[in-house]
């Protein structure tokens, strides 16, 4: 059973959103780029900086 605010939430457009923790429930990447992605599928990894010696 979903509970609101935990597995989910309304955003302003009426859509479900899932949380983090609802994703991490389900146990598996879905590969469609969700807002909340605990595994960062889609997302730009940050550019390497380079330490100065």
């Amino acid at each position: 059973m979903l509970q609101p605010n935990i597995d989910y939430y309304i955003n302003e457009d009426g859509n479900f959103v899932f949380t983090r923790e609802y994703h991490l429930k389900r146990g598996y990447c879905c590969k469609n780029k969700c807002l909340h992605c605990p595994w960062d599928y889609g997302r730009e990894k940050p550019a390497k900086q380079e330490k100065n010696k």
